[in-house]
C-alpha cells in the first residue's frame, strides 16, 4: 500500500499546487495500479477523491496563512504521534505531494517539489515564510529517498540551490484535463487573458503597463483577469472576473484573442498548456519552466521589460503561433499517474 499526505493542503487556496494535489488523486483513481491511502486533515475530508481515504483530527490544521505555520509548527512538534497515526495501516512508502514531509516517516518517502520561488525572490515572501520554507523544504528533500520535480527547470534548481543529487530527482511533468480544456466554435473576441491570483512574482503591474501601451492603437482590446486578490480600482479597458468555475475558464479560453502570461517564476504553468489545448494563442514570459513547457508553440517576451511585454501582446495577436492543440496533447493525467506509480514501485521494492 501507498500512503499519501494531504494533512497540508489548503483547501480554500486556488493555484498550482492544489490543481496538482486534485489531479494526482483524480489521475491515480482513473489510471494508477496500486493500492493507495489518502490522508487528509479535518478541514479537507474530501481531498482525496474517490482513493481510499484516511481522516487524521490530531493534525492541527488552520485556514489562515498565520495559523497554518503556527499548524504546522505544532505538528513539527507533535511528529511522533502522527507518525503513529500514519504509520498503522503499514504502508510500503509515503508521497508527499505538496513538498512538507509532516509526519517524518519510517519507509522510503517522495516528496514534490512545485517551484523554488523563495530562492529565486526572497523579496516575495515574508521572513516568517521565507524561513519556515528553507527550513521545511530543505528538510523534507533531504529526508526523502526520491524527489519528485514538475519540470526540469525545478530539477536543475534543486541540484543547483538545495544541492540535491540529480540522480535522486525525478522529473514529472502535469496533465491537462483534455475531456474538458478543448477548442470550441465560438468566435474570438478583441481580450487578452490572465488567469492568476494577484501575487508578487505575477507580474501584474508591469502587465497593466504594458496593456496600456498596447490599447493605444487598439482601443477596443480589453484585458480579463481571472484569480482573487485583484483590486477593485483598475484602468480602463481592465475587469476582474475573480475566481471562476473550471467550465468558465474554459469557455474563456475559447473565446479569447490570446492568454498573456508574463509571470516572473513558474515551476510549471499549467495555465499555457490549458489555453493551447483550447487553442488559444499563448504569449508568456521567457523564463523559468514556461520555455520548457510551451516549446515552440508560443510567443516569448522579457517579463521584466514593459515594452517587450508589449511587444509580445502585439506579436501574438497579428502573429497567432502555430501547434498549441498538438503541444498540449503531449500532456496527459494517463502519464502523469504512470510516471508517479513507477516513482512509487521504485520507493516500495519488489513488495511494491
Amino acid at each position: 500500500m501507498i500512503g499519501i499526505s494531504l494533512l497540508t493542503l489548503d483547501p480554500w487556496t486556488v493555484g498550482g499546487t492544489q490543481t496538482y494535489a486534485r489531479g494526482l488523486v483524480d489521475a491515480l483513481a482513473r489510471h494508477g495500479g496500486l493500492d493507495y491511502r489518502v490522508y487528509v486533515s479535518s478541514i479537507a475530508p474530501g481531498a482525496g477523491g474517490d482513493l481510499r481515504t484516511v481522516v487524521v483530527p490530531e493534525f492541527p490544521a488552520a485556514r489562515s496563512r498565520l495559523g497554518r505555520i503556527a499548524g504546522l509548527t505544532r505538528a513539527t512538534l507533535a511528529d511522533g504521534r502522527l507518525r503513529r497515526t500514519l504509520g498503522r495501516e503499514h504502508a510500503a512508502a509515503f508521497h508527499f505531494p505538496l513538498t512538507v514531509m509532516l509526519p517524518r516517516v519510517g519507509v522510503p518517502a517522495a516528496t514534490t517539489v512545485h517551484d523554488l520561488q523563495h530562492e529565486a525572490y526572497p523579496r516575495f515572501f515574508s521572513r516568517a515564510q521565507l524561513a519556515f520554507r528553507r527550513r521545511v523544504y530543505g528538510r523534507s528533500v533531504h529526508a526523502s529517498r526520491i524527489v519528485i520535480a514538475v519540470s526540469e527547470h525545478v530539477r536543475d534548481d534543486l541540484v543547483a540551490r538545495l544541492g540535491i543529487p540529480g540522480e535522486r530527482v525525478r522529473v514529472v511533468y502535469h496533465g491537462v484535463d483534455h475531456d474538458r480544456f478543448t477548442p470550441g466554435d465560438a468566435a474570438r473576441e478583441p481580450y487578452l487573458l490572465y488567469p492568476a491570483n494577484w501575487w508578487p512574482h505575477k507580474n501584474h503591474a508591469r502587465l497593466l503597463e504594458a496593456f496600456a501601451l498596447v490599447r493605444r492603437e487598439r482601443p477596443d482590446l480589453r484585458l480579463v483577469l481571472t484569480g482573487a486578490g485583484h483590486p477593485a480600482s483598475l484602468p480602463a479597458g481592465v475587469e476582474s472576473r475573480g475566481r471562476v468555475s473550471d467550465e468558465a475558464l474554459v469557455d474563456l479560453y475559447r473565446r479569447a484573442s490570446a492568454l498573456v502570461f508574463p509571470s516572473l517564476y513558474e515551476g510549471f504553468g499549467l495555465p499555457a498548456l490549458e489555453a493551447m489545448a483550447c487553442s488559444c494563442p499563448v504569449a508568456v514570459s521567457r523564463v523559468a519552466a514556461l520555455p520548457e513547457v510551451c516549446g515552440d508553440a508560443a510567443v516569448y517576451f522579457d517579463p521584466a521589460s514593459v515594452e517587450d511585454v508589449a511587444r509580445g501582446i502585439v506579436e501574438v495577436l497579428d502573429r497567432p503561433p502555430a501547434g498549441g492543440p498538438e503541444r498540449a496533447r503531449r500532456f496527459t493525467w494517463e502519464e502523469f499517474a504512470h510516471r508517479h506509480d513507477a516513482v512509487y514501485r521504485e520507493l516500495a521494492g519488489p513488495s511494491g
